[in-house]
């Protein structure tokens, strides 16, 4: 009984799938699948409620020391419950009584999750190993879950693809340490793999998973998937897919790099530095050619992604206190945003483009702020969980002595800022009388209930945030600090750790 309340909220959201299923299989053809949202939306709830309830709990193993109940864990479980329980909410609103293969749908979004929280809690690299395809099997379907839709399939072949090339490369990472050190138990590899007689296979082999990973939170040069997928999935879905995963794949990478081979970061660290240079820079560039708002958007969680591994390069716990809180205000800002785009475009994306959205707050006033907030949260404008979120990140990197990749940073939220505010404009801009006007239905209530969790959370996480950043740091605490001073080949002078 201990072990099973160790992962308590995985077999709430399990039992919430498979009760999903068998009511969609008793339920008569051509029957509305819409009340099937609902049960799913109160299993996400009440996975959210048992992942808040393990915080009552000591920190502690189960299932013979492969999954680890701690405030880390715990941390990331409670925000994956919640982006799941939007994305539901923004799926009740998108979708209509006649939508094809909904009961799948919320089955898939479940198990997606179940998938993600096994990823955040496991201490055997194998068991991450079947999180990440838990999840990934799930969210690949969901991405072509518009059949009749050419781009649908074609988002969903590409990004199987792809992702099958990632986990290849994660599981022969895995293969490789498990050949230099005999273990796949990230706590034995604390404690023994800096004695290996092959220290070779542990390089290549962490090298193997970060591309892995790289591939899951879209980092660049890994990124060539994120925009054609963004665009081609249902919103709903891109609101889950862009965040979700990503937030699971980084709480991997930090319980790999600082809790399995911390004193291996003067190699891995040089590598995120420049994952983040180059994510930071190919994201924004991207980004300000595009004038599809979700390829926009999915440059933009390219840049994100950067952003957060700033904060893995700093080498200290407030490094992961970072990472984990910046973790927290893009999934609020960015479920939220696609929330709005979900509504205005419906589930067939009715509106693409730019110009699709000028004039929404006049069509739309409360579609219309919502969209502005979240933009000028992803911007960093103080008062918004994005502006703190990136002020901790890079007052982190800074602590740590990395000055240019603060520079950097720095530079490319200026260049974020006017694609962003391109955006904002045209929602306040009045279309020209000529250009056909695009109707705006009246929101539902479960969007107006996940607009309102989402902006609230922005809000809070900018005004108000000792509550979640007190959680981020005690998460952070499970990793004690590695800062060591940083070898002489490093890629840059700010490469050049500050001493503690």
């Amino acid at each position: 009984m201990n072990d099973a309340l160790r992962i308590l909220p995985e077999i709430v959201l399990t039992l919430s799938a498979i009760l999903v299923m068998l009511l969609d299989a008793t339920m008569a053809k051509g029957a509305s699948r819409k009340p099937l949202g609902w049960v799913a939306t109160l299993g996400a709830l009440a996975g959210l409620a048992a992942s808040l309830w393990q915080y009552s709990l000591p920190p502690g193993t189960a299932y013979f020391n492969v999954v680890r109940t701690d405030a880390f864990s715990i941390f990331f479980h409670v925000l994956i419950a919640g982006i799941v329980l939007a994305a539901l909410l923004i799926t009740l609103d998108a979708v209509s009584d006649t939508t094809e293969g909904l009961g799948e749908l919320f089955a898939l979004m479940l198990f997606a999750a179940v998938g993600m929280m096994f990823m955040t809690c496991a201490t055997e690299l194998l068991l991450i190993f079947i999180g990440l395809e838990i999840s990934s099997i799930s969210t690949y379907i969901m991405a072509g879950f518009r059949r009749k839709s050419a781009k649908g399939p074609e988002s969903a072949i590409k990004y199987f693809l792809l992702g099958s090339f990632a986990t290849a490369f994660f599981l022969y990472g895995i293969a490789l340490i498990f050949g230099a050190t005999g273990s796949t138990s990230i706590d034995f590899l604390a404690a023994h793999a800096a004695g290996t007689q092959t220290p070779w296979l542990l390089y290549v082999g962490l090298a193997m998973i970060l591309i892995g990973l790289g591939f899951k939170v879209s980092a660049a040069p890994f990124h060539v998937w994120t925009p054609d997928v963004y665009e081609g999935a249902p919103s709903p879905v891109v609101a889950l897919m862009s965040t979700g995963p990503k937030v699971a794949a980084f709480a991997v990478l930090l319980r790999i790099v600082y809790g399995a081979l911390p004193f291996l970061h003067t190699h891995w660290v040089p590598i995120l530095w420049w994952l983040a240079v180059l994510s930071m820079t190919i994201g924004n560039l991207g980004a300000l050619r595009q004038r599809n708002v979700k390829r926009m958007l999915a440059y933009s969680s390219i840049a994100h992604a950067g952003y957060i591994l700033v904060a893995f390069t700093a080498l200290s716990a407030d490094g992961v206190a970072a990472a984990s809180f910046y973790a927290v205000s893009y999934a609020a800002m960015n479920v939220g945003i696609f929330a709005v785009i979900s509504h205005a475009g419906g589930y067939d994306d009715r509106l693409t483009l730019l110009d699709d959205y000028r004039g929404l707050a006049y069509r739309s006033p409360l579609l219309g702020g919502a969209m502005a907030l979240f933009l000028v949260s992803l911007i960093g404008i103080p008062f918004t969980g994005g502006f703190f979120g990136k002020f901790y990140v890079f007052a982190s990197a800074l602590h740590a002595g990395l000055v240019w990749l603060t520079i950097i940073g720095l530079i490319n939220s200026g260049i974020a800022a006017f694609y962003y505010l391109r955006v904002v404009a045209a929602v306040y801009s009045r279309p020209a009388e000529t250009a056909p006007v695009m109707s705006i239905p009246r929101p539902s209530m479960p969007l107006l209930i996940a607009l309102f969790l989402t902006a609230a959370a922005t809000l809070v996480l900018g005004i108000v945030p000792q509550n979640v950043l007190s959680a981020a740091q005690e998460a952070a605490q499970t990793y004690k600090s590695v800062a060591q001073p940083m070898p002489t080949a490093a890629p840059a002078p700010a490469m050049n750790t500050a001493s503690r």
